[in-house]
């Protein structure tokens, strides 16, 4: 749902914006699922990209919502709607993508 998108959004031949990596991979560091504090089940992924033959992982860090779909990524310790990497304005969303503490 992201990456795709992702790849067919492409710089102009003279844009200064960074090229379109050569692969991306998503990778699911804890497979299982976590609640929010809103109660919401959500798992996090973590997106790698390689340019030229070396490999930089985490580029992109998330979450995505079982129930919803909704992505959201990580930008400066808060989480917006994955529609920022796509050019679209949108604020931070508080509360999302981050475990509600343990119950004793």
């Amino acid at each position: 749902m992201l990456l795709k998108p992702l790849a067919e959004r492409r710089s102009g031949r003279f844009s200064r914006e960074r090229p379109a990596p050569h692969e991306t991979r998503v990778r699911v560091p804890e497979a299982a699922l976590t609640r929010d504090v809103g109660g919401r089940e959500f798992v996090a992924f973590v997106v790698d990209v390689r340019y030229g033959s070396k490999w930089q992982e985490d580029a992109i860090v998330g979450c995505a919502y079982r129930a919803s779909g909704n992505l959201f990524i990580e930008r400066d310790n808060e989480y917006f709607p994955a529609a920022l990497l796509l050019g679209k304005q949108v604020n931070a969303v508080a509360g999302v993508c981050r475990a509600a503490p343990a119950r004793s």
